[in-house]
């Protein structure tokens, strides 16, 4: 199974007492959010399934790639890694998924699939990683694909 795991891209700064869950992509958030998409729609195979939380940034990241997707009210901001994982079908799904999502929780589940520690991992505005689970000699391998930054591409 591959999982990418795409951190929305940059969006308004939090301030007391805002609704996160309506904050929006600033326009760099816009520009970077475009980029990746432009580089994703050439990578992803067709039927690849898209989740995306419910957070107003996470859906403009994701509209950006053109393709049908799904909210998931378990990949809002205050979601774990346990609950994003489930989420997604990880590992024994059949097809690519495609998370759009927040840290901490991205990070927490990279680390986990990978054996790191927990907090070990941030993920950068905008970026992805891709994951895959396969098979090697009788053993379950996690492998690390690519990780993408909308700046460099």
């Amino acid at each position: 199974m591959d999982l990418i795991f795409w951190r929305h891209a940059e969006a308004d700064d939090w301030t007391e007492g805002c609704d996160d869950m309506a904050r929006s992509l600033t326009p760099r958030g816009e520009k970077q959010a475009k980029r990746m998409a432009s580089w994703l729609d050439r990578q992803l195979p067709e039927g690849t399934r898209i989740v995306c939380s419910p957070a107003r940034r996470c859906e403009q990241t994701v509209l950006a790639l053109g393709r049908k997707y799904k909210l998931r009210p378990e990949l809002a901001p205050d979601t774990t890694p346990d609950a994003l994982l489930a989420a997604t079908g990880w590992p024994n799904g059949k097809s690519v998924v495609l998370l759009v999502g927040h840290q901490p929780s991205l990070g927490q589940s990279i680390a986990l699939l990978l054996g790191m520690q927990q907090d070990s991992c941030p993920v950068r505005k905008g970026s992805l990683w891709w994951i895959r689970t396969r098979e090697r000699d009788g053993d379950t391998q996690t492998v690390v694909v690519t990780v993408q930054s909308p700046e460099l591409i």
